[in-house]
């Protein structure tokens, strides 16, 4: 009897799915150092333009006089991500950019909305 030399079907199915191992690793490892590196200024910019858009939103709101849902219509494109979030007893809105950035400004009368201080 000759001897079959075809592999069993779970090994076959085991090193076919290890070919795409290293590349997936390496794509993982490209993602972690760019993030690492590259993590100040995205959240510099995430922080600017949460607190811009907190700043525009409260004026937008609490001098214009105008609806949080109207005032959330002035966004900038490329500001999608950024949710307002408005207390209305503090005269104050807040912006949220996820897991990165939040910003809160709050209106001061004499002076209009000014941002609350960056904690560090």
């Amino acid at each position: 009897m000759a001897k079959s030399t075809a592999r069993p079907a779970s090994r076959a199915r085991t090193r076919g799915n290890r070919k795409y191992l290293w590349p997936f690793l390496i794509v993982v490892a490209a993602l972690a150092v760019a993030a690492f590196t590259y993590r100040a200024p995205i959240t510099g910019y995430a922080g600017a333009g949460a607190a811009y858009s907190a700043r525009v939103a409260c004026s937008c709101r609490f001098i214009g006089n105008r609806s949080m849902e109207d005032c959330a219509k002035d966004k900038l494109p490329g500001m999608e991500l950024i949710s307002l979030k408005e207390d209305a007893d503090a005269k104050s809105v807040t912006a949220v950019f996820p897991l990165i950035a939040s910003e809160t400004a709050t209106y001061r009368k004499g002076y209009g909305c000014i941002l609350e201080k960056w904690e560090e």
